[in-house]
């Protein structure tokens, strides 16, 4: 029977969790099975006293990646223990780049190595079960978003190491001369709200488990990366990490690994900048004949930016996320940021501010002059923010949407978030619906940032995304934004093919060019490879034209091509904003996956060891908890409580530590708020 203590300390918890619109999520006796079969909200992860029993650690993550020219070739080795006495059934959420084509797995356990193949995801689930329920040792790797995956295990014996090697393929693109290579290491907490899918199901992966802020499992990381170009490199450094760097005589190779062991990769992004000299950018096409393709990838270098004379005024909507996720050091880099982007604007321009996090509070029904009044009334109302409750962006959107438009302005809205949502979806469909309407940008901030979110708002609204991992850096992406929006670098291009039979050409239409970044064409051709490859487009002063002569293409094998084009054919159907539930792109998409042998949205990897090791089947089922990333609260994560009273208490007063704090500066910030009014 529950005392009066209990259930007071229940509605308590409950109460304070809906009222800064956090997810509490309590699982109790009567609850339990009820639950077994619905998909969660992130919660804390507790450590069992029993060692071993309930978990399978990952012991070590190693990471080899070789770039050459601007295609990265990386290969991920993870290594897993069972050190305790009972068989495992596991389940890891884990991240990669959004550009990335994984097209090779194998696992490993003992001297057993399987070579992982692609089925379609249906076919794959019902293997791995079946080989579940029969004892054998199984691996599964499923997509859930084009930077979030899924690794699940099953019959891990005691005793058991499991090798999983992937082998993937991405494009480093450069902006502004610089190359950026990013190996994200930690998937942050994805804040779920109260709505559903058709099927009234949520994600099973947005339930993962994290342990609490400062924590980090103990596991090793090691990350070499070996740049290589025609050209010397130069200003060749990590913004995240500490590295050594070797280089041979001439600088035109770089061999780069972590120079501290102890320096823990886990809980942020790994970023490696670099430039080179002489050739600022490498252009050119590249081609791949094989018995059943023809692809060719096109680069060309844009033109020199030029500084328009007359900008005309615009509008600009800044919708910044104050959630429980920005709490702290993102939430104050984030301050910085928008105060350089609110103080530099231009008394011809207007501008609104929408603050965010399980509602939305809009700062005027009408976007108001960029005047030095109105900019320090936005400025004071930004820096009153503390970072409490859920993360609404879809609602926070629709409301700037919403503000009523001068058709004499150029509306752009800038959304800066750490981008810890789930329903990106619908974001996306949002944007879609609207384009025309308004350019939209962002901002990501901190050191592990949801890039499909804030790199599929940018993309699908026609705009630009930044990334921001230090407050001292928010000056410096404020000025690039400013530039970028006032003087882009090439508008209405056109491709055209003279005398070359293309097909299947990838992107279809090209957006405007912000960044001083290559135009890139995927494409396949039929035929000689003869002919011309035209690009024309508008700088800010007149016309640009360039042509490539077909026959000018580098010779010798380019395997990767096929796969970085079918994984750019795979991001336009499906990543940002096409329905999922078309038969046609779900048909179209599912055979890219299994022609190139590629996860997709609707293909995965399965590796099966045909050998019977658990003859009675039964096993642990475990979700491997996750550290939170960097400079992230415990703010960001909702609570799975258990069936004993003694853990409710526990719990309740290490939420009520926790939350009152924001409590009481939320209630004080309502109270000056009525005030005003």
């Amino acid at each position: 029977m529950k005392t009066k203590k209990h259930r007071r300390l229940l509605c308590l918890l409950f109460a304070l969790c809906m009222f800064l619109g956090c997810t509490p999520v309590v699982h109790a006796e009567e609850t339990q099975e009820e639950e077994k079969d619905q998909t969660r909200s992130p919660y804390f992860y507790v450590e069992s006293d029993e060692v071993g029993v309930d978990s399978f650690p990952l012991k070590k993550t190693t990471v080899n990646t070789t770039i050459d020219g601007i295609i990265a070739d990386t290969y991920v080795t993870q290594t897993y223990a069972n050190e305790g006495t009972s068989p495992i059934n596991a389940s890891y959420v884990f991240p990669a780049s959004t550009k990335v084509t994984i097209h090779g797995m194998q696992m490993q356990v003992g001297n057993q190595r399987v070579t992982a193949t692609i089925k379609e995801k249906e076919e794959a689930e019902e293997e791995f079960e079946a080989a579940k329920s029969e004892g054998k040792t199984a691996s599964m790797m499923s997509e859930q978003r084009a930077n979030v995956f899924t690794m699940d295990v099953a019959n891990i014996m005691p005793g058991d190491e499991v090798r999983i090697e992937l082998h993937y393929t991405e494009l480093i693109m450069p902006a502004d001369g610089t190359y950026q290579f990013v190996f994200p290491t930690v998937v942050g907490p994805r804040y779920v709200g109260p709505v559903l899918d058709d099927c009234g199901n949520r994600e099973e992966w947005t339930g993962t488990p994290y342990m609490p802020e400062g924590s980090l499992p103990e596991n090793a990381y090691e990350i070499n990366v070996n740049v290589t170009s025609g050209v010397p490199i130069g200003a060749l450094s990590s913004s995240t990490h500490d590295v050594n760097i070797n280089w041979n005589e001439a600088k035109t190779t770089a061999q780069v690994a972590l120079s501290n062991p102890n320096d823990y990769a886990g809980n942020r992004d790994f970023v490696l900048n670099y430039k080179l000299t002489g050739e600022a950018i490498q252009t050119g096409l590249l081609m791949d004949s094989n018995e059943n393709e023809n692809v060719f990838m096109l680069m060309i270098q844009p033109p020199e930016r030029c500084e328009v004379e007359e900008i005309p005024p615009r509008e600009y909507i800044f919708v910044l996320d104050i959630s429980g996720s920005m709490y702290g050091f993102p939430l104050d880099t984030a301050k910085v940021l928008i105060r350089n982007l609110v103080s530099n604007l231009r008394e011809t321009d207007t501008f609104n501010l929408i603050l965010f996090s399980g509602g939305s509070f809009k700062m005027s029904n009408r976007s108001v002059p960029a005047t030095r009044e109105n900019i320090d009334k936005a400025i004071k109302l930004i820096d009153e923010q503390e970072g409490y409750g859920g993360t609404e962006l879809l609602e926070a959107l629709e409301e700037a949407l919403r503000i009523p438009a001068n058709m004499d302005t150029s509306r752009n809205i800038v959304v800066i978030s750490d981008g810890y949502i789930w329903g990106e979806a619908g974001v996306f469909q949002l944007i879609n619906e609207n384009q025309g309407k308004a350019d939209f940008f962002s901002f990501g901030i901190g050191y592990a940032v949801n890039r499909y979110l804030m790199e599929g708002i940018a993309k699908t609204g026609q705009g630009e995304s930044f990334i921001v991992m230090e407050e001292d850096e928010a000056e410096a992406m404020a000025d690039k934004f400013r530039t970028y929006i006032q003087s882009p670098v090439l508008t209405d291009i056109q491709v055209s093919f003279e005398g070359f039979d293309t097909y299947d050409v990838e992107p279809t239409v090209l957006p405007t060019l912000y960044a001083s970044k290559p135009i890139v064409l995927l494409g396949k051709w039929n035929g000689e490879a003869t002919g011309t490859i035209k690009i024309t487009g508008k700088t800010g002063t007149g016309e640009f034209s360039q042509e490539i002569p077909v026959s000018s293409a580098s010779a010798g094998s380019n395997d990767a091509l096929g796969y970085l084009w079918a994984r750019k054919r795979v991001e336009r159907l499906t990543d940002y904003g096409i329905s999922p539930s078309n038969p046609d792109v779900k048909d179209e998409v599912t055979q890219l996956g299994l022609s190139y042998h590629m996860i997709t949205p609707y293909t995965s990897f399965i590796a099966v060891i045909d050998t019977v090791r658990n003859p009675d089947g039964n096993g642990t089922d475990v979700d491997q908890p996750q550290p939170l990333p960097l400079e992230v609260s415990n703010l960001a994560v909702g609570y799975r409580i258990g069936s004993e009273p003694g853990e409710i208490i526990l719990f309740a007063a290490l939420v009520l530590i926790m939350f009152l704090p924001a409590l009481s500066k939320k209630l004080k910030k309502e109270k000056v708020e009525e005030k005003n009014i």
